[in-house]
């Protein structure tokens, strides 16, 4: 029965992809098959060396694959160990459209494990489903992947890297970051994404908050790539020094370019951070949609500007 729910999610997912193969839009509906098979009870949580992670990392295997984005290395899976643990991060790649610009590569990258299962059950509840955290970031590269796979328009090479092994210490990110660096990787940026599944209730100007936002320029570009304030400044997230809690630290450690975390979360308005009720059924599915298809403009700008406008402050 396990084997044929699997199937019947990568149709449904994959019948979605056909039908909009000719949209730029990305719907509510889409985002929402992924979190929800992401989030589910059958992946148990997707816990770093568990059942439930190798069943995720194949349903993103093989949602890459059906758009056409092509493995980075040998496969899609980057593999690495956490102790006795055998992990693995999802790499793919679609190479950039001009024939100067696709030797730079922005990375978008999201984690995609998560908790597992928890040692005191809720109301008989002991699975971490992690639907915000991080099913939704992970659904938004995965869409984001689609789009570019449908409409080819990134000049530059467009690198997408789910990470495992980030709960237990940014394990997933550390090693490819270092694994990158030791090959060369001619990184212009690197954007993650992190809890983008609900928004803001605070009355904020923007929809999104960038961590280590006076860094670089980074927000500023995207703003005007996107045509709007999409992406501002959270002071929750300087408090708790959010810059250095997710999978773009490592890529600022190694390369010393702008890293940054791109979420519509800082803590102040989801009460379910690792508890079990981070359920799919709590997330916003229809924001979800519309800061996805606002990012559009944004990453293709990231992607396709004639030189690299994106640069920390203090170059």
């Amino acid at each position: 029965m396990k084997k044929l729910a699997l199937l019947l999610v990568l149709s449904v997912v994959l019948i979605s992809t056909t039908y909009l193969s000719d949209h730029k839009s990305i719907t509510r509906d889409e985002v929402e098959t992924i979190v929800s098979f992401l989030a589910s009870d059958e992946i148990e949580g997707r816990d770093s060396g568990s059942i439930g992670i190798d069943k995720a990392a194949t349903f993103i295997e093989s949602y890459f694959n059906d758009l056409g984005v092509k493995p980075y290395y040998e496969s899609y899976r980057d593999s690495f160990k956490i102790k006795e643990i055998d992990a693995f991060n999802i790499i793919g790649v679609l190479e950039g459209n001009d024939s100067k610009l696709k030797d730079e590569v922005v990375l978008l990258g999201a984690h995609y494990d998560h908790i597992g299962f928890r040692a005191k059950p809720v109301n008989g509840d002991a699975i971490g489903n992690g639907a915000n955290d991080n099913a939704s970031g992970t659904a938004t590269v995965m869409t984001l992947a689609k789009h570019f796979a449908n409409s080819k328009s990134n000049k530059r090479t467009l690198v997408f890297a789910l990470f495992s092994g980030e709960e237990m210490g940014l394990r997933g990110s550390k090693h490819l970051a270092e694994r990158l660096k030791s090959e060369n990787l001619n990184l212009y940026t690197m954007i993650n994404f992190e809890m983008t599944g609900v928004p803001f209730k605070d009355g904020r100007d923007y929809d999104l908050m960038l961590t280590g936002f006076d860094l670089s320029n980074m927000a500023e570009k995207m703003n005007v790539y996107a045509g709007s304030k999409l992406i501002g400044k959270s002071d929750v997230a300087v408090k708790y020094n959010l810059f250095k809690r997710s999978d773009n630290y490592p890529f600022y450690e190694q390369f010393k370019l702008p890293s940054q975390t791109i979420s519509s979360c800082d803590l102040t308005n989801f009460d379910f951070y690792h508890h079990v009720d981070d359920e799919s059924d709590k997330l916003d599915y229809a924001h979800m949609a519309s800061v996805i298809n606002k990012l559009i403009p944004a990453i293709e700008g990231v992607s396709n500007s004639e030189i690299r406008e994106i640069k920390m402050k203090d170059e």
